[in-house]
């Protein structure tokens, strides 16, 4: 599946650019013939970390961190209800696009992500909003005209309609501006203990040959703003680096790689060393390469670490890919109205019982 935003953190010391800035994300995604895969699926997030789960499997609204489950029982039904309901929605638009694209069979999959960020500084705020289909971004929302723009010609249509519909557009306005702000601010109060927090990470050097790349692993880090970089000789040095994703761990932690090819005799003649900087905290973490810092285990018929390490990559990846392609780009519209993001009390306002989308 494609259609992942890869985000670039940027360049400078990441407590100065990211140390205040918290986000809401909600992801939708409804699909057709993805083996081992729900048909539909609910992420809530703040600051990339999950905080509500539905899929149409179990069919229950999951609270994932300990100040979701306060809330009592009633309003987690209601969600339930409420997430069922669009369960049914975004699985009948998906069969109304197929039909829409004159498509037959295969897999095919619908998404929707929309949110805020504030800073806490600055105080400044963003919405985004997102439509995709088959991991093509089809519409998006537009800040400055206050409108949804189309991303791809077959999207006109969509744009079209959307754009006609004013209580649509007054209901998206007052949404990204006022109430996903608002439930921002509350969520990162409730849950201020866990998302305010920073933990070092943990930085290693690993190899699998002589000749393979070093790879510079930082692990066990929170929050996940996180800057892993090489340099030579004390100058930032991005030729032959290639930089990984940052990936959860199951602790609620975070992780992320950046591979180095360079041969020995290069990095024993000259100064490397791999920078690890985490929002928040004002301390790099520093590895300088050199073959005793080096985890590697060549002669050793054992299975290397980097291996195991690996694995353990791959695995949180399909996580990953679960989770974000869980919606990173997207939603459609069933009649004239579509689905419209509703108040809860624990996810958008104060209003409860709502759930995330009415028709």
């Amino acid at each position: 599946m494609k259609g992942l935003m890869l985000m670039f953190m940027g360049i400078g010391h990441l407590y100065e650019a990211f140390g205040v800035t918290h986000s809401l994300k909600h992801f939708y995604t409804a699909s057709s013939e993805v083996h081992n895969f729900p048909e539909f699926m609910v992420v809530g997030m703040v600051d990339d970390v999950q905080m509500v789960h539905y899929d149409s499997n179990s069919q229950k609204a999951v609270p994932k961190q300990d100040w979701m489950k306060q809330t009592d029982a009633e309003f987690w039904e209601k969600e339930r209800e409420n997430f069922f309901y669009s369960q049914q929605s975004f699985k009948a638009e998906v069969a109304t696009l197929k039909q829409h694209f004159n498509q037959s069979g295969g897999v095919h999959i619908l998404q929707y992500m929309y949110g805020c960020s504030r800073d806490d500084e600055t105080e400044q705020t963003e919405g985004f909003g997102q439509l995709g289909y088959n991991g093509e971004n089809f519409l998006e929302y537009d800040m400055k005209t206050l409108t949804w723009k189309s991303r791809k010609q077959q999207a006109n249509f969509m744009q079209d309609e959307w754009n006609r519909d004013i209580s649509r557009l007054g209901f998206w306005k007052i949404y990204f501006s006022q109430t996903c702000i608002d439930c921002l601010k509350k969520q990162v109060d409730n849950g201020k203990s866990t998302l305010m927090r920073t933990v070092p990470p943990s930085v290693s050097l690993l190899q699998k040959t002589p000749s393979s790349p070093v790879t510079c692993h930082a692990t066990g880090f929170y929050p996940s703003g996180v800057m892993v970089s090489w340099q030579k000789d004390g100058q930032d040095h991005h030729e032959d680096v290639e930089n990984g994703e940052t990936l959860p761990n199951d602790d609620g932690t975070f992780q992320k790689s950046t591979h180095l090819t360079v041969t020995p005799k290069e990095w024993k003649n000259n100064k490397y060393q791999c920078v690890v900087q985490v929002t928040g905290i004002k301390e790099d973490f520093i590895k300088v390469l050199t073959e005793s810092e080096i985890q590697t285990n060549w002669s050793d018929p054992a299975p290397n670490i980097v291996l195991i390490i690996g694995g353990v990559v791959a695995l949180l990846l399909v996580v990953v890919v679960v989770v974000v392609v869980v919606g990173v780009v997207i939603w459609k519209k069933k009649s004239k109205k579509g689905f419209v993001p509703a108040s809860t009390s624990d996810t958008d306002s104060d209003n409860s019982g709502k759930g995330l989308l009415k028709i």
